[in-house]
C-alpha cells in the first residue's frame, strides 16, 4: 500500500444549502489542488438547521439529493476519493438518516454508513439535544475499501463508543473516519482526548473533519479538525476557522505500531460479578 495525502475540510454550515455546497466545493477543489487523494467533509457539511425537525420537511431522498449529486459530479472532475461526512437523507416516519458516503473518483458510491449512536444529551450549561426525535439510527458498522487500505466509517457521537472502533479495526480497518459537528462545549472538553484515544486503542490513522463557528441562531461548533496517526500523534489540527488541513499518510505505520503493541489480538472474555 502506497503513501497518500489526505485532507479534511472544515466549514461552518448554515441553513442555506446552496451556499454551503458552494463553499464546500471550493474547499474540496483547494484540497485536490494541494495534492489530496482522499478528502473528507464534516457531518452535515451541506446543511445545519436550527431545528432537527426541519431536515425531513426540507429534505430529499438519496436519489435526488443535491449534495450527493453535486459531489458525484465533483469527484469526476477533480479525480479524488471523497468521503462525505454526512448528509440528511429522508427515511421513514418523518425522520432522516444521518448518512455518510464514500465516493470513488469515477463517481461510484462505494460505501454508505448510517450513524448508529444518536446524540440525546443534556449538557450542564443548559444545552439539550435529542437527535433520535428526528433521525433514524443505523444498525450496521461499515468497513470500506480504498486504494490504500480499508477505512472504518463513523459519525460524531459514535466517537464515545470505543467498542465500535475496536470492531472496525479488528475487521480490517487501517483508517477511521470521524466526521463531526461537535458542540463547542463538549469539543473543548473531550474532542482531542477521544480522537487520540481511538487512534491509540486501534492502531489506526484517524481522519476527523469537524464543523466550526457560530450560526445566526446561536449554535456553536468546535472545529479543530484532526488527522492523527496510529501512535496518537496529531499530524494536523484545523483550529477554529474555515479551511482545510492536509497530511501525508504512510499506511505501513499501522502494521508497525500494531506489531509493537498488538492489543487488538489480546481481547479476553471477562465475567463481571457484582458483590
Amino acid at each position: 500500500m502506497s503513501s497518500f495525502k489526505v485532507a479534511c475540510i472544515q466549514n461552518c454550515a448554515s441553513d442555506d444549502l446552496n451556499a454551503n455546497l458552494d463553499e464546500a466545493e471550493a474547499l474540496i477543489r483547494k484540497a485536490a489542488t494541494a495534492g489530496a487523494e482522499l478528502i473528507l467533509t464534516p457531518e452535515f457539511y451541506c446543511l445545519l438547521q436550527p431545528s432537527d425537525s426541519e431536515y425531513f420537511s426540507t429534505g430529499f431522498d438519496e436519489t435526488e439529493h443535491p449534495a450527493l449529486n453535486r459531489a458525484v459530479d465533483l469527484v469526476k472532475d477533480v479525480g479524488c476519493w471523497l468521503l462525505l461526512g454526512s448528509i440528511p437523507v429522508r427515511a421513514e416516519n418523518h425522520k432522516v438518516r444521518n448518512r455518510s458516503y464514500l465516493l470513488a473518483p469515477d463517481g461510484e458510491i462505494t460505501a454508505r454508513y448510517d450513524k448508529i449512536h444518536l446524540f440525546d444529551v443534556a449538557i450542564k450549561d443548559g444545552q439539550q439535544y435529542k437527535e433520535s426525535s428526528s433521525v433514524a439510527p443505523g444498525d450496521t458498522a461499515v468497513v470500506a475499501p480504498t486504494p490504500w487500505g480499508k477505512i472504518g466509517m463513523s459519525i460524531c457521537y459514535d466517537l464515545r463508543f470505543p467498542h465500535l472502533y475496536r470492531s472496525l479495526a479488528q475487521n480490517g480497518a487501517a483508517f477511521l473516519s470521524v466526521p463531526a459537528a461537535f458542540t463547542a462545549k463538549t469539543g473543548a472538553a473531550h474532542w482531542h482526548a477521544l480522537i487520540r484515544a481511538r487512534a491509540i486503542e486501534t492502531g489506526c490513522f484517524v481522519f476527523a473533519p469537524g464543523q466550526c463557528g457560530k450560526r445566526s441562531w446561536g449554535r456553536r461548533t468546535y472545529g479543530h479538525s484532526l488527522i492523527v496517526d496510529p501512535w496518537g500523534e496529531v499530524l494536523a489540527d484545523g483550529g477554529e476557522d474555515t479551511g482545510i488541513i492536509c497530511a501525508d499518510i504512510e499506511p505501513s505505520e499501522v502494521e508497525r505500531i500494531r506489531r509493537m503493541i498488538p492489543a487488538l489480538d489480546h481481547d479476553r472474555n471477562i465475567e463481571v460479578r457484582s458483590v
